[in-house]
């Protein structure tokens, strides 16, 4: 049976405290709870709520514009390369010899038509579909934002740019890009592109990602447990492989904590390896390892790695269902942590101080105390703990970004997946796009790979 020393049991008590207090700083003064009722009343169950509860009514996406509507549209778009955007691509021309030609029909359909790019181009991304790369985020934003809506609320306020702005992500990463391009000089061509191209990334993402989350960036090999935009913690990763195990981009829901997990060894290494032979032919080898084989009638043979510190997944793995299979998890290989170049998996991403994460995840998304979790974890039996407060999970790649310092760096692109998106900047912008993720699916098979 393992034992956490007292160093690992204060960190996931710190980490609880901090994200507790990060949550309840805007609360009014109350009596001082049980301390696992703290937890309970300070994470408020909105995470796994949708951003928006009804589907609204979509307006049009044509309106009537006044003169003055329509040159402050101009405006925004003559200023809008501050947000890593193009003027080009918004007809600014033809707009200026509608609005010079007074109120009317044309000068309706030129405004709309602006206006109604831009909002594609800041709510969802200006980057098309086949050009990002193993992306399988679902945006909210196109759903609780409609264009037409956002049209409406423009002209209703006449507030152009403050609509416009609304639509801005709101993670504190965009606004430090946003600065970076402002103080990058135009010579420096290059290095303008790879800012506008990370600052899209953002936008492909919800504009708001929720009060509390769990956020990978994938180049950087971190991740970072977040609540209300502060990092609480911070944990190396080990992430796919570049190439059919690259790791993908998701936004997901961790809904569970699975302590001491067991691992169903997929038939490409039972059967195609030899493994489920090899243990009914040497049950003691078998056993020393942790495997336990059963043959069904049929003749197939399962194999399934017991709980215990050599299992392939640690002693943790977070319950995060998705149609790639892919998961954050614990790894007895934990002196990988210390390479610099951490590409190294089949496609989950490995953590470090994986029990610290995963008891931090049980007290604050179950209200569990310190001593339940610690004692969940050393049971050495397969537990599952369900959470009642959700967190997403959110796998990004950003090769511009701050990093766990708080310095803005840049990161190698281990996959490859700059060129597409910094190419599309240079074309003009896909009308009549896509939402729907264009790249394969790949499922991950085993994610036993230690070197």
């Amino acid at each position: 049976m393992i034992r956490f020393s007292g160093r690992l049991a204060g960190s996931v008590a710190t980490a609880a405290l901090v994200a507790t207090a990060a949550l309840a700083q805007d609360a009014a003064p109350a009596a001082s709870p049980k301390p696992s009722e703290a937890f309970a009343e300070a994470f408020l169950p909105t995470v796994s709520q949708p951003v928006v509860q009804a589907i609204p009514q979509v307006a049009p996406l044509v309106q009537t514009w006044t003169v003055a509507q329509a040159q402050a549209l101009v405006a925004v778009i003559e200023s809008i390369g501050a947000e890593g955007l193009d003027p080009r691509d918004y007809d600014l021309a033809p707009l200026k010899v509608a609005i010079a030609s007074g109120p009317s029909e044309e000068l309706n359909r030129m405004a709309s038509q602006s206006f109604i790019w831009l909002v594609e181009d800041m709510r969802d991304g200006r980057t098309p579909m086949d050009a990002r790369q193993q992306w399988f985020v679902v945006d909210p934003d196109r759903e609780a934002n409609p264009s037409g809506n956002v049209l409406a609320e423009a002209l209703k306020t006449g507030d152009i740019p403050g609509t416009l702005a609304k639509l801005n992500p709101t993670h504190p990463d965009y606004a430090r890009l946003k600065a970076e391009l402002a103080a990058t000089s135009d010579g420096q061509t290059a290095r303008r592109k790879l800012i506008r191209a990370n600052m899209d990334r953002w936008r492909w993402l919800a504009r708001d990602l929720g009060p509390q989350y769990l956020i990978t960036n994938v180049p950087e090999f971190q991740l970072r447990l977040t609540v209300k935009n502060k990092i609480v913690s911070t944990y190396r990763t080990i992430v796919g492989k570049p190439g059919r195990t690259a790791t993908p981009q998701l936004a997901e829901v961790v809904e569970g904590v699975v302590f001491n997990p067991t691992w169903t060894v997929p038939q490409s290494i039972v059967k195609g390896e030899g493994l489920g032979a090899r243990v009914l032919a040497n049950p003691a080898w078998g056993r020393a390892n942790g495997y336990v084989a059963t043959k069904s009638a049929g003749g197939t043979i399962t194999v399934v790695q017991q709980p215990g510190p050599g299992n392939s997944l640690g002693r943790m793995k977070l319950e995060m269902p998705n149609e790639h299979a892919i998961f954050f998890h614990d790894t007895p290989s934990r002196h990988l942590f210390a390479n610099d170049f951490r590409a190294l998996s089949h496609g989950c991403v490995r953590t470090e101080r994986a029990l610290e994460l995963a008891m931090t995840m049980a007290i604050l998304g179950k209200g569990a105390t310190k001593d339940e979790a610690v004692a969940i974890a050393n049971s050495g039996k397969y537990t599952k703990v369900m959470l009642t407060k959700q967190w997403r999970a959110y796998i990004t790649y950003f090769t511009m970004a701050t990093d766990i310092n708080g310095e803005m760096a840049t990161f190698k692109d281990i996959y490859g997946r700059d060129a597409p998106v910094l190419a599309s900047l240079d074309k003009p912008r896909v009308r009549d796009r896509s939402t729907k993720p264009t790249s394969e699916v790949i499922v991950i098979e085993d994610d036993l790979t230690d070197t």
